[in-house]
């Protein structure tokens, strides 16, 4: 609450709002179990609910809080899905590559590019093709859909398909 919060704010706070605290943090804990701070969340929602009330009056401070929750937290979520992909090319850094210092990180890196290799070889040949061209050659999707043919969507649903499929791969241990 805003230090210069009115008495009837404060009121309204401790009333309409403060009891669905415990309950909305057990849900977001229930529905949305990799964010990395549900009390962040809480706190943001709650902030946001008195700032609402101060523009106009709130029918259900315990729908809106919910709604908003669930807005926060599907934001959270999709910041912590992007994914970067910086491109393996001839101007890559070899020592990225390869650690000859530590002769045991060189074969786990060894082996995890082998595992990535399988993953990318396990997708399906468009797929693939796409995939390849993004990560590998560092192509735009604008880039791909033209030496493909396809749509700009049909690349994004494709590069899509095979970060899931490998995130999959990935999952299962590396099995197909």
């Amino acid at each position: 609450m805003p230090p210069d919060a009115s008495p009837e704010v404060t009121r309204w706070f401790a009333t309409e709002v403060q009891p669905h605290r415990p309950a909305l943090r057990a849900w977001l804990l229930a529905r949305f179990p990799t964010l990395p701070d549900v009390d962040d969340i809480v706190q943001e929602s709650l902030a946001r609910l008195v700032a609402a009330r101060e523009v106009s009056p709130i029918r259900s401070a315990r729908a809106l809080l919910f709604t908003t929750a669930r807005h926060l937290a599907l934001d959270a979520v999709r910041r912590q899905r992007v994914v970067a992909f910086e491109p393996i090319t001839d101007d890559t850094d070899p020592t990225v590559l390869t650690d000859a210092a530590d002769v045991v990180a060189s074969v786990t890196k060894q082996q995890e590019l082998e595992l990535l290799t399988k993953a990318i070889q396990s997708l399906p040949e468009r797929v693939r093709q796409i995939f390849t061209l993004r990560t590998a050659y560092g192509l735009t999707q604008r880039q791909i859909a033209e030496k493909l043919g396809v749509s700009e969507s049909t690349v994004e649903k494709q590069m899509a398909a095979g970060i899931r499929q490998c995130a999959a791969f990935f999952a299962r241990g590396g099995a197909r």
